[in-house]
């Protein structure tokens, strides 16, 4: 096995392992481990048969299997930050909510028990 192999399934375990103590710690949602999980799983199964990367360049006509992995590896990341930007969206139109609705509140706790 070749150092790279050797390094890529290092650090697809490493991905996994994190992952999942990240998950038992409740310090990351489900939703997004799945897809680092994934993504490790990914590196290791390319490091085990690197000749996978090969066939499908070569069926999809890419002069270079490194362009190709260079080139899915940016649309996820890219699919990555847009998934996070619709998230910050949504929390920040929630928080604005939130607060909106809690000076309501207290607005309404104040009328009736005025501040002595």
């Amino acid at each position: 096995m070749t150092d790279v192999k050797i390094i890529s399934l290092i650090a697809g375990a490493a991905v996994i392992i994190v992952m999942v103590e990240l998950l038992r710690r409740r310090q990351l949602k489900e939703k997004y481990a799945v897809l680092w999980l994934v993504m490790s799983i990914a590196v290791a199964v390319l490091a085990v048969a690197p000749g996978l990367l090969d066939s499908v360049a070569g069926s999809l006509s890419v002069a270079d299997p490194v362009n190709l992995l260079l080139f899915v590896g940016l649309l996820v990341l890219l699919a990555v930050c847009v998934h996070l930007s619709w998230e910050s969206s949504r929390l920040e139109d929630e928080t604005r909510s939130l607060a909106e609705e809690l000076a309501l509140l207290r607005n309404q706790v104040e009328q009736h028990h005025p501040p002595s």
